[in-house]
């Protein structure tokens, strides 16, 4: 159990918990920082109220496009709030996209696309773009698949503290990520041992670029170089070029890694072999500048000849792991791989 202190003459003094005055208090502070709660996204609606079920305190969109029902409490939470949680989520799982559009609108007054790019500055995923296809039939045919959805359920405590100034500390029991994997843990196929990666379009990182010197770029915010920091020396990967296909194979052989520290095969820096603008644009900001992770190529094509299918996996995200089992098999088989990832 978590504490808070004041150190006041060289000692510890116990700050004393007290009970916020309303809930309302609470819902404001996370509507304008969801870090509260320990997620990263955008908040679409407040106060969503649901016919016969109740009323959802707050409603977010996590970055991957996964709607988020937050309910708050200004005490312990009894054990009826998970049930009333499971209800209001059993709603949820059946909205369509245009259900999830049209309640942003409602809520904020902006598109969901505004309030997703004013967030991570690129728009939202394409299933939070696109009404599937088979939404509208569902419907029709009155058919209600939410007991085929593992909804998870996470908890997370923030105590208010009072003496002359006010506190506020924060215990998560669970991080965004362990609840996402959780969520999928059961209902995809085991990871493959790939990961996918993409960087920005032919006109703005050419291919040839990156595959004559052997790396992949990222620059512009966190939300991308984040994704080039979750690899390591060694991870297999394929890269894929937007409105292109995949176009190369290889294994990372640098981690992450300001693009001016990068050195190519023959000694020289990247920026100065490839004057690309995007390399320096941004300067010294440690969350924008351009960062790059070395790659060992062991088979690449040219953009003509591209690998892709109707259906293949791609992501908006820049680094990811490769859980489709499809795409998997297209990729081992066109590039000449074994299971194994070995040429």
């Amino acid at each position: 159990m978590s504490e808070l202190f004041r150190i006041e003459n060289g000692a510890l003094v116990r700050a004393a918990r007290s009970m916020l005055a309303n809930e309302v208090m609470i819902q404001d502070w996370v509507r304008d920082n969801l870090g509260l709660v320990g997620i990263n996204g955008v908040i679409i609606g407040r106060e969503v109220t649901i016919a016969n079920r109740g009323r959802i305190d707050l409603l977010a969109m996590d970055k991957d496009g996964s709607l988020i029902i937050i309910e708050l409490k200004r005490d312990r939470t009894p054990r009826e709030i998970v049930a009333q949680v499971l209800d209001c989520a059993s709603w949820v799982v059946s909205l369509s996209t245009r259900d999830v559009h049209a309640l942003c609108l409602e809520k904020t007054g902006r598109t969901l696309d505004e309030v997703y790019r004013e967030r991570f500055s690129v728009p939202p995923p394409r299933h939070a773009q696109r009404l599937a296809p088979d939404d509208d039939r569902r419907r029709q045919d009155g058919r209600d698949d939410h007991a085929h959805h593992r909804i998870p359920v996470r908890g997370a405590r923030r105590r208010h503290q009072r003496r002359l100034l006010q506190w506020l500390s924060t215990d998560t029991l669970l991080e965004q990520e362990e609840v996402a994997e959780r969520a999928t843990r059961n209902t995809r196929a085991p990871w493959s041992g790939y990961w996918y990666l993409t960087a920005g379009a032919e006109s703005d990182v050419p291919w040839e670029d990156l595959r004559r010197h052997g790396y992949v770029v990222a620059s512009g915010g966190k939300w991308y170089s984040d994704g080039l920091a979750r690899l390591s020396v060694g991870d297999r990967v394929f890269f894929y070029q937007k409105n292109t296909g995949y176009l190369g194979h290889g294994v990372v052989r640098s981690e992450m890694q300001p693009a001016d520290d990068f050195l190519i095969a023959d000694g020289r820096r990247l920026i100065e072999a490839v004057p690309r603008g995007y390399f320096t644009e941004f300067g010294d900001d440690p969350e924008k500048r351009a960062y790059v992770i070395g790659i060992d190529w062991k088979k690449t094509v040219d953009r003509s000849n591209a690998k892709t299918y109707s259906g293949i996996f791609a992501n908006q995200n820049i680094a990811c792991k490769i859980y489709d089992e499809k795409t998997i098999e297209f990729l081992v088989r066109e590039f000449g791989l074994d299971r194994e990832g070995e040429d």
